[in-house]
């Protein structure tokens, strides 16, 4: 039987190529995203290993109920990729948007703890791998930016869950990229890193031997 990724913030840029790179490695996907018509595209493209789930992943009963629909069609649950996120349109705190940050900090910070939650019960089971996309922004001060520290949050996450788990020799792996050209950004970035670039850091990670945990991959462009 096939492993089984289960991938947030799968409906396009890094998701979705990674959804590609996975199915091309041999493993199930799960895709969870919002937008059901593009996740549904999207499996269409990959077939019979792709499993489209929409799901609100700031809703942690929607989560929850994604797993289970997940786990109930392929059987297991092997690996996740925690990488839904968002950034805000009015940057740094004084001219910020309050109601920006609330919106950013559920997506970029409870969406993930709601994500491992709910999955880290089936990954212990498989002894398991928790990949999550932080930032170079989340090593680095940048000014007055919030979404930085949300990404600084998950800095630290990322390596206590590494050490929770490993007490059953799962393993946790956080992604830190400089900028990708995803529709994160309003006009296409095609010298910076692509979706795929850190669709293979992903897979690698998940490819590691059973003695190896890769705990960081930081990535940069190269221009």
């Amino acid at each position: 039987m096939n492993r089984t990724l289960l991938i947030t913030g799968a409906s396009s840029g890094i998701g979705a190529a990674t959804a590609h790179a996975a199915a091309k490695a041999g493993w199930n996907v799960a895709l969870l995203a919002r937008s059901e018509d593009k996740l549904k595209t999207l499996a269409d493209e990959i077939g019979d290993a792709a499993l489209a789930v929409p799901c609100d992943v700031t809703d942690r009963n929607h989560v929850t109920q994604a797993v289970s629909s997940a786990v109930d069609h392929f059987g297991e649950l092997h690996a996740v990729f925690a990488n839904a996120g968002m950034g805000v349109e009015n940057p740094g705190v004084e001219k910020g948007d309050p109601a920006e940050w609330h919106d950013m900090v559920h997506l970029n910070i409870m969406a993930v703890l709601y994500t491992a939650h709910a999955t880290l019960p089936h990954l212990r089971k498989t002894k398991g791998t928790f990949v999550v996309t932080g930032s170079k922004a989340g090593r680095d001060h940048m000014q007055g930016s919030i979404y930085g520290a949300t990404k600084w949050f998950i800095q630290g996450f990322a390596g206590n869950l590494a050490e929770e788990m490993r007490e059953w020799n799962g393993r946790c792996t956080l992604i830190t990229p400089g900028m990708v050209d995803t529709p994160f950004f309003d006009e296409g970035k095609p010298t910076k890193l692509q979706p795929e670039d850190i669709a293979d850091a992903v897979v690698f990670a998940l490819d590691q031997r059973d003695t190896s945990c890769v705990r960081e991959i930081h990535l940069m462009p190269n221009d």
